[in-house]
């Protein structure tokens, strides 16, 4: 990701200093010589943590570098000639600059809203523990089905607990058709003591085992 926003400053450059092209020399980017450093990490088959840290600190100085002569461009080529897409990126890429820094100084591996993708900055890394997808990166929803119709309850580029959303979702419900459901279906994860005291309270059977030991007579 870093490799791809060098690229892009590199790009932002070129086009800010496009109507000097006869006038004045174009900042040097050392572009590459850092794809070079790219691709020395990029191509080992399983590149060791040092060997990480080194290729992130020089695509970060190369960015650093690139960041600056796009600041200093600015004061001649409005940024309004970058267009919206190019503007964008510098945008995401300012910040994923510093969010990245922040991690490799403090030797930290987190950070909120940590942008994995400049094109759509908005996606966030959901861990799910699968065994062919540890980690997922589209959108979480949930999706309630009355009577064969399937309503989008909710739609969320974040983690979150589907548990803590059923009480709003079963309120929904009322507000839609007037009343409360007669049952709810749901897998374990909905099925804990908050659910099932609010779903007695307002005498809607919910599916599923009771909480704690299983009888002995199954």
């Amino acid at each position: 990701m870093l490799n791809e926003a060098r690229e892009k400053t590199e790009r932002i450059i070129e086009t800010l200093h496009e109507p000097w092209k006869r006038k004045e020399k174009k900042p040097r980017t050392y572009r590459e010589q850092a794809r070079k450093e790219y691709l020395k990490v990029a191509k080992k088959r399983k590149p060791n943590k040092k060997s990480i840290g080194k290729g992130i600190k020089k695509q970060l100085q190369y960015i650093r570098r690139n960041l600056k002569h796009i600041e200093e461009l600015s004061t001649k080529t409005p940024l309004q000639a970058l267009g919206a897409g190019l503007y964008q990126d510098l945008l995401v890429i300012s910040e994923l600059y510093r969010q990245q820094k922040e991690m490799f100084d403090e030797k930290k591996h987190t950070i909120p809203g940590r942008i994995v993708s400049i094109s759509q900055p908005h996606v966030r890394p959901i861990v799910r523990g699968k065994a062919n997808a540890p980690v997922e990166f589209e959108a979480k929803i949930s999706v309630s089905l009355v009577d064969g119709y399937s309503l989008l309850e909710t739609l969320s580029w974040n983690a979150y607990n589907e548990a803590n959303e059923l009480i709003g979702h079963i309120e929904n419900y009322k507000k839609r058709f007037g009343s409360y459901p007669e049952s709810v279906h749901v897998d374990g994860i909905y099925r804990n003591r908050e659910n099932r005291r609010y779903c007695k309270n307002h005498n809607i059977r919910m599916s599923g085992p009771h909480l704690g030991r299983p009888p002995k007579d199954n």
